[in-house]
């Protein structure tokens, strides 16, 4: 099928977001941890987490318009800090229950039966069942005019992964890991290797790395 800019705005507004949503490809799964001015733990799933740079090492995610209540961007707003746990095949099902709008006062890891897990110098909680903590301290924050989201930039200040997961060349094997993929709003998937490759240069064949 052949879909032009009329044939898009023209959707119903839950298939327009299916169908829009599917179109960037696979994204991260990943729950956001944050904590209010109060001490209230809040978690929410987010595949909008993307790389920005290694040197600082920062990374980037979108937040939804501000219309609502959102308790994961008001909380990162008022503390500077929250952290990125990856989604594992094992607990889908309890990360994405996270989506739900539940009241500020209720903790998402009780709800969903998550364990909140803190690390000695970080305020925000990570998530002791994932197996790639990232802790973040936020650097600036964007709101975009053409739709109202917000880029949130963090710098990584605290990494917790399994060490057998790291390849000599600083890699992290996130499929030995069983990190979880998202397509969409609510598909997700486990990855299967293709390959991996070394250093393109024109005029050199592209070669393989074991």
């Amino acid at each position: 099928m052949h879909f032009n800019a009329c044939d898009i705005s023209n959707m119903e507004q839950r298939y327009r977001a299916n169908f829009i949503n599917t179109l960037s490809g696979f994204k991260s799964a990943n729950l956001i941890g944050s904590v209010n001015a109060a001490g209230q733990h809040n978690l929410a799933i987010v595949s909008s987490v993307f790389h920005i740079g290694a040197h600082p090492p920062l990374i980037g995610m979108i937040m939804r318009p501000h219309t609502v209540p959102r308790d994961t961007l008001q909380n990162i707003k008022d503390t500077g800090v929250y952290t990125i746990n990856h989604v594992h095949s094992d607990f889908v099902k309890a990360a994405h229950h996270t989506s739900a709008r539940f009241p500020e006062e209720v903790s998402e890891f009780e709800e969903v039966g998550l364990t909140p897990w803190f690390s000695a110098t970080h305020k925000a909680p990570f998530v002791q069942e994932s197996r790639v903590k990232i802790a973040l301290e936020v650097q600036d924050i964007q709101l975009l005019a053409l739709n109202q989201t917000e880029l949130v930039i963090g710098q990584v200040v605290e990494v917790v992964v399994d060490e057998q997961s790291i390849a000599e060349d600083g890699y992290i094997d996130l499929e030995s890991l069983g990190s979880a993929t998202i397509s969409g709003l609510d598909s997700y998937h486990q990855t299967q290797r293709i390959s991996r490759y070394g250093y393109a240069k024109a005029g050199e064949p592209v070669t393989k790395i074991k």
